[in-house]
Order: structure tokens, then sequence, then C-alpha cells
């Protein structure tokens, strides 16, 4: 009989009542009961661990509440990207906390970033000195602890720099940066801030408050980088009809800085320089010690690994690809710039979100230079002074996870753009 008999037969065949002991001893149910069985399991544990918990606060006579975060704090923030002070909220102080630590994860970020490409291509260089200096710094900096890093910076900040009174009188031991733009001292950074003539006001958003100002500015960026990824596309489009690639670097700086600077001129745009006024500097912008060593710390220990990222990703890439390249007669810089960064990407993007992510948890350290970050807010003060130490350290802990999915959604976003599409 023919095999095309044999599978209608089988078809045709009644199929078996269904028992019990299926769930158990036939494969098709049988991993299904399995999975139900430990969500069982792990329900009942997470039911029993919340029911402990609640009798116990009971027992104590307390009981599970985040009305805390409306009673005033009663405590300064000395580093600080909205306006606070000790008579508002602890969840005020909450949210200043973790816009400190978004503001030093951005920054270390981005020095890691720059860091580590610089320093993973160059330890691939035919110059010996260059490759061997930075196999020192990878190997120095990625082998002592982050916390370590952070209290040497913080000890530099503090020890070595020159205090304000350095900068006074006629003949000063000590003298601003720059064209007297900016100041270090052992109190901090002072740099430049922007100011504009013609304010537009604050849009209130109820939690805080941005300038319309900067609003606008940085729809102008926006706009400005959709804009710049049009006239890609467009030459891009160009050279596969032609061959020949449009020069392009004109239209993206026009398209993004044009608006900007028109916006600055129409804002009355100025620079707020510091001053030395009486024991200290005043005026600009104000980057306290505590920023600066977790700065430093956290990017430069980072840029480490970023580094050997950047070098394994390279490596990575076939040497055909170069000699391709040089082939058609580009320059190594180009080449590197080009051909074999564009594609270590595909392969450098995912360990470098996990940095990402570590940065972001390791601003929690800034508890040791006293940088007020989530963690010394609302995970430290504010636990200390309400007694709530389930409900912060919670709290807590879910805002941490979302600024971490978060991070690593958008970079998978990214990474999706970049990796190798199949055809």
């Amino acid at each position: 009989m023919s095999s095309t008999g044999d599978a209608r037969m089988q078809s045709a065949a009644p199929k078996a009542a269904f028992k019990l002991s299926m769930l158990l001893y036939d494969q098709r149910y049988r991993s299904i009961t399995i999975q139900i069985v430990f969500l069982f399991a792990l329900m009942l544990g997470i039911a029993w661990l919340v029911d402990n918990t609640i009798n116990n606060l009971r027992a104590l006579g307390r009981d599970f509440s985040f009305a805390f975060l409306g009673n005033p704090a009663g405590y300064d923030i000395n580093q600080r990207l909205i306006e606070y002070d000790s008579q508002m909220t602890h969840g005020r102080a909450a949210l200043v906390g973790l816009l400190n630590t978004i503001l030093l994860a951005i920054m270390a970020c981005a020095l890691a970033t720059v860091l580590g490409i610089v320093a993973g291509v160059l330890r691939l260089s035919n110059n010996w000195i260059v490759a061997r200096l930075m196999t020192i710094y990878v190997e120095i900096f990625r082998n002592i602890p982050t916390l370590v890093w952070i209290i040497i910076f913080g000890a530099i900040m503090s020890e070595s720099m020159p205090a304000p009174s350095a900068f006074r009188g006629d003949d000063p031991s000590a003298s601003m940066l720059l064209g007297d733009a900016v100041a270090m001292t052992n109190r901090g950074v002072y740099i430049p801030a922007i100011l504009f003539d013609n304010n537009l006001g604050n849009l209130n958003l109820g939690v805080v408050s941005p300038s319309i100002n900067w609003i606008l500015v940085l729809l102008a960026i926006l706009g400005g980088i959709f804009a710049h990824k049009r006239i890609v596309a467009h030459a891009t489009a160009v050279q596969n009809a032609t061959g020949e690639r449009p020069k392009t670097w004109w239209k993206t700086i026009a398209v993004i800085a044009g608006p900007v600077v028109l916006l600055f001129i129409f804002f009355g745009a100025h620079l707020e320089y510091p001053e030395l006024r009486g024991f200290n500097f005043q005026g600009g912008i104000h980057m306290r010690n505590s920023l600066i060593a977790m700065w430093l710390g956290l990017g430069i220990y980072t840029g480490a690994f970023v580094a050997e990222i950047v070098r394994s990703g390279i490596l990575a890439i076939s040497r055909g690809q170069s000699e391709a390249a040089a082939a058609l007669g580009l320059q190594p810089g180009k080449t590197m710039r080009l051909v074999i960064l564009p594609q270590a990407l595909r392969v450098i993007i995912p360990p470098l979100i996990s940095q990402y992510l570590n940065i972001t948890k390791n601003t929690s350290l800034g508890l040791a230079v006293g940088y007020m970050d989530l963690r010394s807010t609302l995970g430290g003060i504010t636990i200390n002074q309400t007694g709530r130490e389930l409900e912060g350290m919670l709290l807590m802990m879910a805002i941490y996870l979302i600024v971490s999915l978060t991070i690593s959604s958008l970079m998978n976003v990214y990474n999706n753009r970049v990796k190798l599409k199949e055809r």
C-alpha cells in the first residue's frame, strides 16, 4: 500500500480518549503540566511571603503605606536639577535624587563610550607604544573596584585642587581656565551657564516646570536629527543610482546647528561666567566634587570594559573587509569609520547594553562620596527618617527596574536597526 494510503488510514483512525494519566505520561501534555505546577508553587510562595510580611508588620503595630512620600523631607540636597528645599516632601526629594541618578548615568555612559571607542581602536594600532599604553589603561582600571576609583577621584578633587581663596588677590596662586571661564576648586568645578534675555517662561507640568526656551531648543535638535536622516537616505539613493555620493556634511550642519543658532539669537542667549564673590564662586553652573568623582570613576572604569568590547567587535570583522576597502583606495581612518565600525556595531551593541545598565546601577555608590542620588535620598535619609524600610526599598527597586528596562529597550531598538538583515 502506498504511503498516501497509510497517512489516510492514520488520520481516519479514532483518537484515544483523554485520560488524567496523560498529563504525566503523554509528552504532549507533560511540559504544560509541569509549568502549571511550578506557576502555582511560585504564586503560593509569593502569597505566603506577602501574608507573612503583613502579619509581621501588624504585630509591630505598623501598616504598609506610601503616605510618607507626602510628608516634609526636612533635609537639603546639595546637587539638584529642579527646585527643592528642605520643606518639600519626601516624594520631591526622591524625584531630585532620581534626576541626579539619570544625569550621572548619562554623563558616565557618554564618557565611557568615548574612552572605550578610542582605547579599543588604539589597542589595535600598529604603533607599539600607543597599543601598550591602551593595554595598561584597560588592565589597570578594570581590575580595581569601581568604589576605589570613585574614592580616589573624590580625594584628588578635595585635596589637590585649590581653595576659592587662592583665586583672590593681585597675585593669586591659582587662576581660572579657558579665558577665566572655568574654575576648578576643592569645592567643585564652576563652568559658564547659558542664560536667555527673552525668557518665554516655564511649562508647568505639575511635578516639574521645564523652561519653554530649552524645550524649543530640544525640539529643534530633534527636528535637525530627523532631517539629517532624510538627507543621508537621499544621498544613499543617489549613490545607488549614479555611483557617486553627494556631499552631505554641510547640509547636516545646516539642519542641526542652524535652527539652534537662530533660536539662541532670538532668545538673546549669553553666557553667565562664574565670579569669585566673598568666600566662594557665584554664578554659572556648580558641579560638586561628588558629581565629578562619580562621573570620572564610573566613566573611566567602565570605559576599560567598553574598550575590550570594541576591540573584540573589530576583530570579529574579516580582514577581507579591510583589504577590500584598501583596494578601493580608502585611507585607514575612513576604512575604520565607514567599513569596520558599522559592521562591528552588530557585535558591540549587545554587551554594551550591559555596561550601560551597570553604570546606571553603580550610581548607587554615590553614597560613598556624598552624591545625593536616588539611593542617598529615598533609599537613605528618607528611610532613616520615616522608618519605612520596606516601602522605601520596594519603591527604589521598582524605579531602578523601570530605568534599567527603559535603557535596555532603547538600546535594543538601536540594536535591531544595525543588525544584519537577512534577505
